[in-house]
Formats: structure tokens, C-alpha cells, sequence
């Protein structure tokens, strides 16, 4: 038997695999109401509000919920008049209560009028969303895009052109069917599907360049609601140029589909270096809040290690060990907790979503996993001592026991991030 220990092997003849996402894809760099989207910014967090825009009231309270969630951009219906008169009642409500954050414009078919009859809105509104796909129908649709760009160039506001496969140009889509009947190998149905998607982001952003349109004032969509096909579009189109990229499974759906279908599709691409901003497009649940697609695209980009927005709890998943429900309500209440307070923390102890918490809840992986985390604690499973001990940065700092464990873990931890990331 040979003894050649694991240390002494040389390396394999191949490159060892990357570890972590690749590079960010380079791309231009556009400045949405002083968010920097593209280029090597941050990738953005947005999401868009659900009630009617026409409702000042209800669309505030909702654009401030999304913003306290960690939205950093919010989209807002504008359909009707009413709407685009309120969208400045909206954004002065905004300002007012301290909630700065950009607010995008979404037109569909009649956005050229909408702006032409509000000025105040078209001011307004920091980004304006156009869907290629409906604009505007036969000889008006080159004439309603133009006046579209030429408001934006007026406003100096920047544009996503989103192309969407469930409005897509009908006119692109049965010239590029005719092309490929030509083809001496025809593509199948799906991959010209993708491609009318493709050159309808594409094309419209050349247009838009034309009318002069600066390319760093454009941001690209293309949207479909299957998690391959949102991946094969993407591959394509960030090979295909250098503009912005905003990721977002269309119609994903409600509840665990939902997320389960953006994760699988935008981790893909992320991991890639594609995508500059991103909206998780979740159905919610009857009576469930907004925030939920935040929350959601906030914990992609920090379980993927490439943003970091609060404080993660790891915890274990239960089994016959744990038959107390108690760790449980511990990680419900700690994850909570930091949620809660991190709206304060960002600005009194900047650095505090880095922290790494751990609620376990036996001693087979419980002392192991706490010691891993910032602060972390292992509850006793069944059977065992009725003791908790606390691990802080490795260490063993104290053991809890008795009816209070989980009001004196909160405020171990709260104490930790006093200590550790107070601004000076």
C-alpha cells in the first residue's frame, strides 16, 4: 500500500476551476437618479409597485415599504393620465418623508402622450421603461418610439428598452420567420424566438442611439418566464453588445415556484458576470407584502456572495434530534431582528450586514457551525443538558439557560455590532 501522504502529491496538469462567480461582464455604466447601474457598480436591487399609480397615497406607502426593504430603484405604472399627474405628488410624498429613491416610469402604448401632457411627470421620473414590442403598431410605431427617446434626451433621463416575449414586435418576429425559411438549415421555433427577442433590444437601442441617445443612458432588457430559455437569451445577448443588462425572469410566478424559478435562472447568469441590476417578478401571495421579491433578490446576491445587505442566519433544518420547536422560533426571531434593524444600522454602524449568525439546535453540528459564524449558538437537542452555549468569533463566550435565552442572544448580538462596526 503506498503511504505517499495527500501533501506531497503534485498539483494536476489541468488549471485548478475558478472558485466564486466570474468577473463581471464589462458594460457601459448609466446613472439612474445617482444610481450607478453597469459598469463595475454594485448590481441593483429594484423591484415595482402593485397598486394603482393614480392612488398617491397608496403608491407612496408602497414605494416607501419596497425602499425600507432595500429596493434601490422602484418602477411605477404610468397608464393613464391620472397616473402621470400623480407620479410628482409621488415623488415630492417621497422626498418629504426622507425616502430617496429613484422612481422608473413603465409605459406601455401610450407613453408619448403621457409625457407630452405632463411635463412635470416626464421631469419627474427618474428613468423612463419602454417596451419595443408595444409602443406603437404599424406606421406609428417608429414615430411614437422617436418622440419617446426625444423626451428622454429633453429630460436627460436614461432608458430601459424591455423587450418582453409575451408583447413581442410582431413585424421583427415575421421578418425573421421569413429569413429563416431561406436558410438552407432552418432554426427551430424557439431559437427564432429568441433571436426577434434578441434583435428587438438590440435594434431598438441602435435606433435610440441614432436619435441621439448617448449608449450610456441605456439600459437592456429581454425578458421570458422559462428559466432556459431566460439563460440562452442572456448568453446571446451580452455577447452581442456592451449595454447595461437588467435580469428578471418575467411572470415567475407565486410562492416557492416563483423563487425558485428566478434563483435558478438569474444564478446562472450571475454566476457568468451577466446581469447589472435585478428584479425578482413574484406573484404575491393573498395578503402577503410587496417587500418579499426584495427580499428575495437581496438574499440571491448575498448567498452568492456577491453583495452583502444583513446579517445572514444560518440554521439548522431540524430532524429527530430536534424535536422542540424552539430553535426554530429562535432563528425566526433572530433573522427578524436583524431585518428590523438594519435600516438603522446601515447608517450608525456601517458594516453590520457582514455579520454572520448560526441558530442550531443539537450538539452534532450545533458547537461546530456556532463557531464558524460571527455569533452563533447551539441549543440543546432532545436529551440533551439544558444548556445553549454562545460562540463569538470561534470562541466559547457564554452559556445561556433558562426561559430568556432568546431576548439575551438578541441582545449579544446587538452588543456585538456596537462593538464591532459603531461609526467612529
Amino acid at each position: 500500500m503506498s503511504t505517499t501522504s495527500l501533501q506531497s502529491l503534485p498539483p494536476p496538469p489541468c488549471a485548478e476551476p475558478a472558485f466564486g462567480p466570474a468577473p463581471r461582464r464589462a458594460t457601459r455604466q448609466v446613472l439612474v437618479g445617482g444610481v450607478a447601474v453597469g459598469g463595475q457598480a454594485p448590481i441593483v436591487v429594484q423591484s415595482m409597485t402593485n397598486t394603482d399609480t393614480a392612488d398617491v397615497a397608496a403608491t407612496t406607502k408602497q414605494v416607501a415599504q419596497l425602499w425600507r426593504a432595500g429596493s434601490e430603484l422602484v418602477r411605477v405604472t404610468v397608464n393613464t393620465p391620472e397616473a402621470a399627474a400623480a407620479v410628482p405628488r409621488i415623488v415630492e410624498k417621497l422626498a418629504m418623508m426622507g425616502v430617496e429613491v429613484p422612481i422608473i416610469g413603465d409605459f406601455h402604448y401610450n407613453g408619448h402622450q403621457l409625457l407630452a401632457n405632463e411635463p412635470a411627470c416626464a421631469e419627474a421620473l427618474a428613468k423612463y421603461r419602454i417596451n419595443p414590442g408595444n409602443v406603437g403598431f404599424g406606421k406609428k410605431r417608429d414615430t411614437q418610439f422617436a418622440q419617446l427617446i426625444e423626451f428622454a434626451i429633453q429630460y436627460n433621463k436614461p432608458v430601459r428598452i424591455g423587450a418582453n416575449w409575451g408583447s413581442l414586435d410582431q413585424a421583427l418576429a415575421a421578418q425573421l420567420m421569413d429569413e429563416n425559411h431561406a436558410r438552407a438549415e432552418p432554426w427551430d421555433a424557439a431559437r427564432v424566438l429568441r433571436e426577434a427577442l434578441i434583435r428587438s433590444a438590440l435594434d431598438s437601442a441602435d435606433r435610440a442611439v441614432a436619435l441621439g441617445l448617448h449608449a450610456d443612458r441605456i439600459v437592456l432588457s429581454a425578458k421570458v418566464s422559462g428559466v432556459q430559455e431566460l439563460i440562452a437569451v442572456y448568453r446571446e445577448l451580452a455577447t452581442r453588445g456592451d449595454y447595461a443588462l437588467h435580469l428578471g425572469l418575467t411572470e415567475a410566478g407565486i410562492g416557492s415556484k416563483g423563487i425558485v424559478a428566478s434563483s435558478a435562472a438569474l444564478a446562472v447568469l450571475l454566476q457568468e458576470g451577466i446581469g447589472d441590476t435585478i428584479r425578482i417578478s413574484l406573484t404575491p401571495e393573498p395578503g402577503a407584502s410587496r417587500t418579499q421579491e426584495v427580499i428575495v433578490a437581496q438574499e440571491l446576491l448575498q448567498t452568492m456572495g456577491l453583495r452583502a445587505f444583513t446579517p445572514m442566519v444560518t440554521a439548522c433544518p431540524g430532524c429527530g434530534r430536534t424535536t422542540s420547536e424552539f430553535f426554530q422560533e429562535l432563528a425566526k426571531v433572530v433573522q427578524t431582528h436583524v431585518r428590523e434593524k438594519m435600516p438603522e444600522w446601515k447608517i450608525t454602524h456601517p458594516g453590520a450586514e457582514n455579520l454572520t449568525l448560526a441558530v442550531m439546535g443539537c450538539v452534532v453540528n450545533g458547537p461546530g457551525e456556532s463557531r464558524h459564524a460571527n455569533i452563533g449558538i447551539s441549543l440543546p437537542g432532545t436529551g440533551e443538558a439544558p444548556s445553549a452555549p454562545v460562540f463569538i468569533d470561534g470562541e466559547k463566550a457564554k452559556t445561556l439557560r433558562g426561559e430568556n435565552i432568546a431576548q439575551e442572544f438578541v441582545a449579544m448580538i446587538d452588543a456585538y455590532v456596537d462593538e464591532k462596526y459603531a461609526a467612529r
